[in-house]
């Protein structure tokens, strides 16, 4: 009997028309291997910045839900598919800086759970930037929020000025640490009348090094002041006091107990490390007759600032102008600021300080949203990032 051969049945693939079950939402999506902004809080400034943005890249901001239940907690909602997508999340950080951290690593956790290719954050403001390194019996807390960005599933950041280089060491995926001194740079020139006139001061010895960056690039002068009351932040970051200090107390007469300085082997005792004294402030450069250009990463609290345009403006200087990225501007700093001898504060949009404008008429704000797009615009298509760091040097 000739062997009959089968003919495979015709699938129902291959009609012209699809079957509707195609037609809905198991069919592929037509932006995968794109990618989505997202605003990882419904704070106005962070939405702003968000949505300058995504204006610049030509697309639209991602739609999620962001915001607090009655007992406290955050909750976060994405409304849309990210499947296969590189996802970069905008967080600015406002005062309320432990709910802010908890919305980024929710947001963070929820895109990782929707099966997002690549999440980037966008931190122009790192929080916990100022304890990153150990003073006496406390803790590296810079250290412990890049690991939990890390195990909640980012896969790179995206910052700018870090207030120390040094924290990109706390993370095991790529940082690129942008600047904003091109945009701050651009504000004198353009900004800044007889900007010539002008000298670069540092308020203390620490901030020499960014400012002679400032004054090297506009090719003018260089001041530093010198013995600030306060303690610089270097005096009490390394090492731990042990034993601890004793602190001046009381004692009855008779009860007092001799206290004999042990030494670290019999016969050989450690040398003395000689008590910091404060010298008299000065102002180590000419500043009579000129512009005044303070210039600094951070402007929180404003007391040193106050406290040196007092000085500059005793040694001569006529006017007087602070220059930082982010503008934290905490506690009572719009007032200060208001009632000193400070002619105008320029900062970055890194950080919400809308509140702080209305109170202090002399804020200024330089937007940054340019350079951030183009870091998301380079990072998506694979592209080399050495172009916004050109002309950067290691110390700037």
């Amino acid at each position: 009997m000739p062997r009959r051969m089968l003919m495979p049945h015709k699938s129902v693939f291959s009609h012209s028309r699809p079957p509707k079950w195609l037609n809905g939402p198991f069919t592929m999506n037509s932006a995968k291997g794109g990618y989505r902004v997202f605003s990882a809080n419904s704070s106005p400034a962070c939405v702003e910045l968000a949505k300058r943005i995504t204006e610049r890249l030509g697309i639209e901001l991602g739609k999620a839900v962001v915001y607090q239940e009655t007992n406290g907690e955050t909750r976060v909602e994405i409304q849309e598919s990210v499947r296969g997508q590189d996802i970069f999340i905008i967080q600015t950080i406002p005062r309320d800086v432990n709910t802010s951290v908890m919305e980024l690593l929710i947001m963070t956790y929820a895109l990782r759970t929707s099966c997002a290719k690549n999440i980037i954050g966008v931190i122009p403001y790192f929080p916990y930037s100022k304890q990153s390194k150990m003073r006496k019996r406390g803790s590296i807390v810079c250290k412990l929020l890049a690991s939990m960005l890390s195990n909640a599933g980012l896969t790179h950041i995206i910052t700018m000025d870090l207030h120390q280089k040094e924290i990109q060491g706390f993370f095991n995926f790529p940082v690129d640490n942008l600047r904003a001194s091109p945009f701050l740079l651009q504000y004198i020139q353009e900004e800044i009348q007889d900007y010539r006139n002008a000298v670069i001061v540092a308020k203390s010895p620490d901030a020499a090094k960014r400012a002679q960056s400032y004054a090297e690039r506009l090719r003018l002068g260089l001041a530093v002041i010198h013995g600030e009351a306060q303690c610089a932040e270097h005096d009490m970051a390394d090492g731990r006091h042990s034993p601890p200090t004793v602190k001046n107390t009381t004692v009855h007469p008779g009860l007092e107990i001799p206290c004999k300085r042990q030494p670290l082997y019999p016969g050989i005792e450690l040398p003395m490390m000689m008590a910091k004294e404060k010298p008299p402030i000065s102002v180590v450069g000419d500043v009579g007759g000129r512009i005044a250009i303070i210039v600094d990463d951070i402007i929180d609290e404003v007391e040193s600032f106050v406290a040196a345009a007092e000085i500059l403006k005793e040694r001569g200087a006529y006017k007087i102008f602070v220059m930082a990225t982010h503008g934290i501007l905490s506690a009572d700093a719009p007032n200060l600021i208001e009632d000193s001898a400070i002619d105008e504060v320029v900062v970055t949009n890194t950080v919400p300080h809308e509140v702080q404008k209305l109170q202090c008429s002399k804020i200024k704000t330089v937007d940054i949203s340019l350079i951030l797009s183009e870091a998301i615009r380079r990072i998506h298509n694979g592209e080399s990032m050495s172009y916004l760091f050109r002309n950067i040097a290691m110390d700037d």
